[in-house]
């Protein structure tokens, strides 16, 4: 089914209100996942619903939560988010770091312990509206573990992001790179299996290792494994993740010995730089450009698909679903219904929210 942002946003933000935040919150968290089914990545946008409903009844996500400053040093300033909802906390802390950054000219921040923090290149777009260079590791943890190492047969990271945003210029859109370090992210393997998918070859692993294209097979017990992008390239890069988000927060990492309690925890090391302390602004646009137009000049691989540079996807996606709507599928959207109603949402009253006529 079709389904417009803004209806979509007033459903969204009545389950999360719900379950207990304030407007400011609700309507952030769902500004949040709508906003990532418009970039493409339904992995990451409302579909997530269910999740978060069953987390808050296990009570591992905390409403009304707001970063908090447990390490102030100058250019390095580490926050606890105390399982808050992730963007919430992740903006508070995003925006703290930009602000002392403007002072300080460079910042590294940490963030442990918020709830699912999703599309990290949200927080990368907030340093890119302040004209900032943010780079962003995160690692998931309290569950788990659903990407294989290289070599290995079964999981030991989660897909471990990261995220890179420089800003654009008045002829060039910024470049933000948001990527797990699996093949896929999980959430896609989700939409994959709710969608009645199968996954493209070489993308996971059933249990026992051997390969699968069944989404199924990696949402059971015993489960199976997505694999690193870039084999022993993707799978250094998220164990870095792992060491740098896990370690350097404080916040820890998906090995054993650290609880696992079925939820979505996440931590982020992010780095924030202004520019304008290290070059000549009006040069680095220049600059940034000619890059830019270099890159893009490439001749075509194929004359149907023009080189693209981090960014351009989802640009496209956004315009092109705010025009012709967002698609949900079925087996998702009766989940979010049959969530809502646990929260005493009735199904009319969500069907009206989200705009859908009854027949």
């Amino acid at each position: 089914m079709l389904i417009n942002d803004q209806s979509l946003r007033k459903f969204v933000a009545e389950i999360i209100r719900r379950m207990g935040s304030e407007d400011d919150e609700a309507n952030l968290v769902a500004d949040h996942l709508v906003l990532a089914n418009l970039s493409g990545h339904d992995s990451h946008g409302v579909g997530l619903i269910p999740n978060y409903i069953r987390h808050f009844s296990a009570g591992l996500i905390k409403p009304n939560t707001a970063a908090k400053l447990v390490t102030d040093d100058g250019a390095i300033m580490v926050f606890d988010g105390g399982l808050g909802y992730g963007r919430r906390v992740g903006g508070e802390a995003m925006a703290a770091g930009i602000d002392r950054c403007r002072d300080t000219g460079v910042v590294l921040m940490g963030l442990r312990g918020p709830h699912h923090i999703g599309r990290v290149g949200a927080y990368g777009e907030i340093a890119l509206a302040a004209g900032m260079v943010s780079i962003h590791f995160v690692n998931v943890v309290d569950h788990d573990p659903v990407v294989a190492p290289f070599g290995g047969t079964d999981g030991r990271f989660v897909t471990n992001p990261v995220c890179v945003a420089v800003p654009g210029t008045e002829n060039t859109p910024p470049v933000l790179l948001d990527m797990a370090t699996s093949k896929i992210a999980v959430g896609k393997a989700r939409v994959a299996m709710m969608r009645g998918d199968q996954l493209a070859d070489g993308m996971a692993l059933a249990p026992g290792g051997k390969p699968t294209n069944d989404p199924n097979e990696l949402f059971g017990n015993p489960r199976g494994a997505l694999l690193p992008f870039g084999e022993h390239k993707g799978s250094g890069l998220a164990l870095i993740c792992e060491l740098l988000a896990g370690v350097l927060t404080g916040g820890g990492t998906i090995q054993p010995g650290n609880p696992r309690k079925s939820g979505v925890i996440n931590h982020m090391l992010t780095i924030i730089v202004d520019p304008a302390r290290l070059v000549d602004l009006d040069w680095m646009r220049a600059e940034i450009d000619a890059t830019i137009a270099y890159v893009k000049d490439s001749p075509v691989a194929d004359p149907a698909k023009p080189v693209l540079t981090a960014g351009d996807p989802e640009r496209a996606a956004r315009a092109q679903r705010s025009r012709d709507g967002i698609q949900i599928e079925d087996a998702t959207w009766e989940a979010m219904l049959d969530g809502g109603e646990t929260l005493g949402l009735p199904r009319a009253e969500a069907l009206a929210l989200a705009g859908v006529s009854v027949t």
